[in-house]
């Protein structure tokens, strides 16, 4: 629910690079950064096409690993990845069974996608194939369900228990983490206290489930206080901490989980679509809210301006902390 997609100085390849088949090769990380190790996996892998641009992946699937290997495919130049660094990517993620394609970033914005490496903040298996890479290299990664989405996978998105995760990536640029400055009151609406027909929620199940009823949207913000927490009210402006999970109403699909993940969400309410933030702002630490938004307080109206564009998005949303 980031107002921009993201999973998001330096020397991109020339154009002497013209569109070919890599295969990995095991060059050597730059001096003082410790990559993770290739294997046969990851070795396996085959990217065609020019850097930066579309790429076709060829390799014999299933690719099967227990822990994640990287290969370097292309090489680049300048400092390794590292913490407090933001490594702007084109990807593809695949499913390391099947080969079918999960995510490409290409589909998500026209510009390279920034992630910001803190370790220990997102997928292990992405950090361990990003760690010590460079600008204008592309990797190849097999990562094992237990560092990427876990054994019950993300059926919805194509990834079914026990599957691997393919990860290719062409690292545009590496730059500082823009610092961040510190926010003032963010405008939210209010919202209107759900008297509808509400999802059927199961907070016991891991991870927990919204089942979408038949019955038409609601057409303004509307939230219920599922379980109320005794902690803190959450403040505006603050940076919170959640685990959430998200539904369209109208696919009745899950499109974004953090639970799916294992990493809870940390950000500013100033930093999400406003619906989100509305939905925290002034609840207690602790409390877990069920949040319906219409496509105004989301991803807008249109349909094609983003993937979720016109789709009225249910968030169940269970508040961790805030500073």
């Amino acid at each position: 629910m980031r107002r921009t997609p993201a999973l998001a100085l330096s020397t991109a390849l020339t154009a002497t690079l013209a569109v070919v088949t890599l295969t990995a090769c095991t060059a050597a990380p730059a001096a003082g950064c410790e990559a993770t190790p290739s294997g046969a996996a990851s070795q396996s892998v085959k990217a065609d096409g020019a850097f930066g641009e579309a790429i076709t992946v060829d390799s014999s699937y299933p690719l099967d690993v227990t822990t994640t290997e990287r290969s370097v495919l292309i090489d680049g130049t300048g400092a390794p990845l590292d913490d407090g660094q933001r490594a702007n990517l084109q990807y593809l993620i695949l499913n390391g069974t099947t080969g079918e394609v999960i995510e490409d970033s290409r589909e998500l914005a026209e510009e390279p996608i920034p992630f910001d490496y803190i370790a220990g903040t997102s997928i292990p298996g992405m950090e361990s194939a990003l760690h010590c890479a460079t600008a204008g290299s592309r990797i190849a990664a097999v990562i094992p369900p237990a560092e990427g989405f876990g054994d019950a996978g993300i059926p919805e998105v194509g990834l079914e228990p026990g599957q691997s995760l393919l990860f290719v990536a062409d690292v545009m640029s590496i730059e500082p983490t823009p610092s961040a400055a510190p926010q003032g009151p963010v405008d939210l609406p209010t919202p209107a206290e759900w008297t509808g027909t509400v999802p059927a929620v199961d907070l016991a199940a891991d991870p927990p489930t919204v089942a979408i009823p038949e019955a038409p949207a609601p057409t303004e913000l509307v939230l219920t206080v599922l379980e109320e927490g005794d902690g803190e009210v959450v403040p505006n402006p603050a940076t919170f901490t959640v685990d959430y999970v998200g539904v369209s109403w109208d696919t009745r699909e899950v499109f974004d989980s953090s639970y799916a993940s294992g990493t809870p969400l940390t950000l500013g309410l100033g930093d999400v679509i406003p619906g989100f933030s509305a939905a925290i702002a002034g609840q207690r630490v602790g409390s877990t809210v069920l949040v319906s938004i219409p496509p105004e307080l989301g991803y807008g109206t249109d349909p094609s301006a983003h993937q979720l564009g016109g789709q009225t998005l249910v968030f169940l949303i269970h508040i961790v902390s805030y500073q």
